[in-house]
């Protein structure tokens, strides 16, 4: 099995998402607002890519501060 590659946070609005893009900027922390990827079904259609690696650090970064659905590894 291959190793992810990145990690996709979901939001249930677009509002979290632009919210949770700011804190991680601030928390230096790379990350991209992207569609959400077909085969994954969400409310809202876009969502957060981060390297797989900082998963952890992206959810101690938001925890607290905005709320996300779920994170997915690809």
């Amino acid at each position: 099995m291959e190793t992810p590659k990145h990690a996709i946070f979901l939001f249930l609005s677009v509002s979290h998402v632009l919210k949770a893009e700011k804190i991680l900027k601030a928390a230096g922390i790379a990350n991209q607002v992207i569609p959400v990827p077909r085969d994954i079904s969400t409310d809202c259609g876009v969502c957060l890519r981060v390297e797989a690696e900082r998963k952890d650090a992206v959810t101690d970064a938001l925890r607290g501060g905005v709320p996300w659905e779920r994170t997915v590894l690809l």
